[in-house]
């Protein structure tokens, strides 16, 4: 009998992330903390807003596109942020999470053997939908010494005749790395020069701690380039409303937005209103969660260096992406280890690209408290192995 499955799909490896989450699920008395998901509720104004159109028997699908007054908002949100103007009826898209976006952007520009520039360490999906789509991933190994930060040389060294797309995954899951505005000016020369398209994943946009958030759209030649991903799930802590949305010029975004109504059909409508109030009153929500993520943040990096583990100072997201190289041990024993003896899990960094090894990603989307536990554990770990 023939094999039902496809060649491609099953040479994927699973999320690397979800393993430990997996294992510590079943485990008495362990502390996650592995899993990049925001440990407050959504708004309440917000939720309200999403069980007022339920009242209102507002269950039916939306245009593919998503609600045109939520494509409104979307519109003037990446115009105050970022100063650039997209058309809510014709470039801008509301999809499942940002995660469809990536997926349909990459099977929407992709032709058979288009490699796609990925920064590494960076977020797992990358490489799978680049795969998916018939392209080549192409890493980018970006360095502790630089931040992990996309630098010139190191997007120069990658480019080939075949590169089409260039992913752009900042602020960075993993590492917490941010783009500043000088570091993205330097590679708008680079993408127009190798006329080269850009994936711009910025779920994290409104979680940085240092200075002004900037994007590559900002850029002049860089709006027609670019496709731009943003979504709900981080800033406002709405991961199971599943909603994200991309910004594209029109010729690209027809496209996606073709693939999505005959896969998706729409995104969940009451997700869509409470978006909508999301856009319009939720800055302040950004503020306050953005303010304890930072003190999370501080005392982290401060506890784990205290404890003698080298860790460079992340501002964005909500993650930590601490050194565990002189330990003698892989990242993978490492977590292994560390989940067995003292119930802790955090996620090895390798799961993020192989020049991840030698690191591990913790997640602050924990309240101080469970930090407080799960440090305490991981300093009578790494006593062992101090040298």
């Amino acid at each position: 009998m023939r094999s039902p499955l496809n060649d491609r799909i099953t040479e994927i490896q699973p999320s690397g992330i979800r393993k430990f989450f997996d294992i510590v699920s079943e485990m008495e008395d362990a502390i996650s903390l592995g899993v990049g998901e925001p440990d407050f509720d959504t708004p309440w104004h917000v939720r309200e807003e999403g069980i007022h159109s339920l009242e209102m028997g507002r269950t039916f699908y939306t245009s593919n596109a998503g609600l045109k007054e939520l494509r409104v908002e979307i519109s003037n949100y990446v115009n105050r942020r970022f100063g650039v103007s997209y058309d809510p009826l014709s470039e801008c898209m509301v999809t499942v999470g940002g995660s469809e976006a990536i997926d349909l952007a990459m099977r929407c520009m992709l032709n058979p053997g288009d490699e796609v520039l990925i920064p590494q360490p960076s977020y797992v999906s990358y490489t799978p939908c680049a795969i998916m789509a018939g392209g080549v991933p192409v890493p980018i190994e970006l360095e502790e010494k630089d931040e992990f930060r996309l630098t010139p040389e190191k997007l120069l060294e990658k480019i080939t005749p075949k590169t089409k797309l260039l992913v752009l995954p900042f602020p960075n899951n993993p590492t917490g790395a941010i783009m500043e505005k000088e570091d993205l000016e330097k590679l708008v020369p680079i993408i127009e020069e190798h006329d080269l398209y850009v994936l711009s994943d910025e779920i994290y946009a409104e979680l940085t701690y240092k200075g002004e958030m900037h994007s590559i759209i900002e850029f002049p030649g860089m709006r027609d380039r670019t496709v731009y991903i943003n979504g709900f799930s981080k800033a406002y802590a709405m991961t199971g409303w599943r909603l994200g949305y991309c910004c594209a010029p029109k010729p690209i975004l027809r496209q996606i937005l073709k693939l999505h109504q005959f896969a998706i059909m729409c995104a969940p409508t009451t997700s869509q209103y409470a978006a909508v109030e999301a856009l319009k009153n939720g800055d302040e929500d950004i503020a306050r969660m953005r303010e304890a993520y930072d003190q999370r943040r501080r005392f982290l990096v401060t506890r784990l260096r205290d404890m003698g583990m080298d860790c460079f100072e992340p501002y964005g997201a909500f993650y930590v992406f601490p050194s565990i190289k002189r330990f003698g041990m892989s990242s993978e024993e490492f977590a292994n280890r560390l989940l067995q003896e003292e119930k802790v899990a955090i996620v090895p960094g390798t799961a993020f690209g192989d020049c991840g090894e030698g690191f591990m990603r913790i997640s602050y989307a924990y309240s101080i408290d469970d930090l407080k536990k799960a440090l305490d554990r991981i300093e009578a770990f790494v006593r062992n192995f101090r040298r």
